[in-house]
């Protein structure tokens, strides 16, 4: 063989070597590429799974809190309608009182209150 063949076998090899370096390092590129995407995409189903558990965790809260709200005012509202029916009660009480003490006689005594008793005198007189 001759000079000139060898030099063209030469470059023959040398150029498929370097295809088959340039294939491989493309193909090892776009591996590392794929995995850096898929770590990326998990990444990203992440976040937004944490956004989600977020969202709904601040959602349930409002929810709690306006429950709660709810209930405060419809227990203002029962207690004012039970103080209301409460005073309502007293004043009938006292009336029916006073007009008792009327039309079946007075009612007079004393009290006394100490530490370990109470003494209590009462004299009803009818009329």
């Amino acid at each position: 063989m001759d000079t000139q063949n060898l030099e063209k076998a030469a470059i023959k090899i040398q150029s498929w070597w370097r295809g088959n370096m340039v294939r491989w390092t493309l193909l090892h590129a776009a591996l590392r590429a794929w995995v850096i995407q898929c770590w990326w995409r998990s990444m990203q189903a992440k976040m937004l799974e944490q956004r989600r558990r977020l969202a709904l965790r601040l959602y349930t809260c409002q929810e709690w809190a306006v429950v709660k709200v709810q209930a405060q005012v419809r227990m203002w509202q029962a207690r004012r309608r039970f103080l209301q029916a409460h005073q309502a009660a007293c004043i009938i009480q006292s009336h029916w009182r006073w007009h008792a003490s009327q039309t079946r006689g007075l009612i007079q005594g004393r009290y006394e209150v100490t530490a370990s008793r109470l003494e209590l005198d009462i004299e009803i007189l009818m009329t």
